[in-house]
């Protein structure tokens, strides 16, 4: 019989990234670094779970950071989750960490960069998906075989239709056949392929790309374009102008980027 959640051990106080031993967070000039780090294949357990969820809130509520580059230690961006949290005993508890870190993805307000050198596979392609933008070589595949052992995964199910159509979709989780790269890339699962000899390159230009712009208005941003997934047009047209009338003119961000533009220089940011 499958125990109910643990409430204690839900509640249980948010660790440090001093504290990490699956995941390790580098804060530095505007950017969050967070690399899986569970060798070999970085199978998320529980406990790496909440360090993911944790290391997000915490990059979240730093002011100074801007973005959050996802990469990985392991030749395997992530196995998906270990088989040892499906026991009857800690499937809920795994659920719940399962659930807060990817709520914390979801609600961070900050762009998400996943760098995919390696196979994403379950919750792994999960992670990917829940990504902002994906930069992944040729060495990356990304499949959901849950349906292979009875189950099928929720997460993929309700992000898959928006990011590749509900046909591609219900392929993608029916059959769980892994995916390559290259046709990630065709359906829109990846934003950038490149040789493993320009990876770290790439990935370093487009977050400088990124960080150079206001972190306010990338919060914004994003909000109007995630924010407006499922809306009608008119509904979206409504949430993009509410927040671009109603917030991002309240920064002071906004009136220097205009006046940047009007004095032909480069703006300079106060990120408020």
């Amino acid at each position: 019989m499958i125990e109910p959640v643990n409430q204690e051990f839900s509640t249980a106080a948010k660790r440090t990234p001093e504290e990490f031993k699956f995941v390790k967070l580098r804060c530095d000039g505007g950017v969050a670094r967070m690399t899986l780090n569970r060798p070999e294949h970085n199978l998320l357990n529980e406990a790496m779970l909440r360090e993911m969820a944790d290391g997000i809130d915490y990059a979240g509520e730093r002011g100074d950071i801007k973005l959050i580059v996802l990469d990985s230690a392991c030749k395997v961006f992530c196995g998906g989750i270990d088989i040892g949290e499906y026991t009857s005993q800690r499937v809920f508890q795994m659920l719940d960490a399962f659930h807060a870190t990817f709520a914390g993805m979801l609600e961070l307000g900050k762009p998400v960069i996943c760098v995919v050198n390696g196979p994403a596979i379950g919750g792994g392609a999960e992670l990917a998906a829940f990504g902002d933008l994906v930069v992944a070589t040729p060495k990356a595949r990304f499949a959901q075989p849950e349906i292979s052992i009875g189950v099928f995964p929720p997460l993929a199910s309700t992000i898959l239709p928006f990011l590749v159509g509900p046909k591609t979709a219900l392929e993608l989780v029916l059959t769980g056949e892994p995916v390559t790269a290259e046709r990630a890339l065709e359906l829109g699962m990846v934003n950038r392929l490149v040789p493993e000899a320009q990876l770290e390159k790439t990935v370093a230009d487009l977050v400088n790309r990124i960080n150079s712009h206001s972190g306010p208005v990338l919060t914004m941003a994003k909000k109007a374009i995630l924010g407006g997934m499922g809306m009608s047009l008119r509904d979206g047209l409504k949430h993009s102008m509410n927040i671009f009338l109603n917030e991002l003119y309240r920064l002071e961000d906004s009136q220097e980027g205009l006046r940047a533009l009007v004095e032909k220089r480069k703006p300079n940011w106060k990120n408020r």
